[in-house]
């Protein structure tokens, strides 16, 4: 198992609404994480993200 999570995957897009989202993908496939709710501008989503783990 990875722990520390630096091999998943981070997605960023825009949902159906146009807003913005973030996934976490383990390395086997399987959804980990992701954001709770939508954010009109990018940098609040990398906020949320960085807040969730996400290291750029």
């Amino acid at each position: 198992m990875n722990t520390d999570g630096n091999r998943d995957k981070w997605e960023f897009y825009k949902d159906k609404n146009s807003e913005w989202r973030w996934r976490r993908t383990a390395p086997n496939g399987r959804i980990v994480g992701a954001s709770t709710e939508g954010y009109h501008n990018k940098a609040d989503c990398f906020d949320n993200a960085i807040r969730n783990g996400y290291q750029n």
